[in-house]
């Protein structure tokens, strides 16, 4: 019973990861568009005098399309590790630009994600063998 538990554990942790970022990348990019998010409040007028635009739609673009395909990554358990490096890049990336547009903020939404990426990461390999990656590493073997 106690394998059962780290095998459900290890699944629902990256479950759980896996849908948050590919549904939020799923609504940038497919919802509403890169455009309407690049024009969304909280990017046009917010880093005008600090960052150069370029670097924010480069930003945008590569938030919101890691989040969509770290995202899924996880949610079937390919290559994930290089899915949680990358996403830690967008948590890393995120919290660097609400602290420049608004020194004092609500670190909720980072913070959980932040958590479960990194519970993710110390979790034995082993332990997550509902994945693409456990099924690709034992048929090797």
């Amino acid at each position: 019973m106690i394998d059962l538990n780290k095998i459900v554990s290890a699944f629902t942790l990256r479950m759980i990861l896996g849908f948050i970022f590919l549904m939020q990348g799923f609504g940038k990019v497919i919802t509403m568009g890169i455009e309407k998010v690049y024009q969304a409040h909280y990017f046009i007028g917010t880093f005008e005098d600090i960052l150069p635009d370029f670097l924010i739609y480069a930003t945008v673009y590569y938030t919101s399309y890691i989040e969509l395909i770290g995202g899924f990554l996880l949610v079937i358990g390919f290559k994930t590790n290089y899915a949680l490096y990358a996403l830690a890049s967008v948590l890393i990336l995120v919290t660097f630009g609400h602290g420049l547009a608004e020194p004092i903020w609500d670190l909720s939404h980072v913070m959980y994600r932040t958590m479960l990426l990194i519970a993710l990461l110390l979790l034995p390999k082993t332990w997550d063998q509902w994945s693409v990656d456990y099924l690709i590493s034992h048929r090797k073997k």
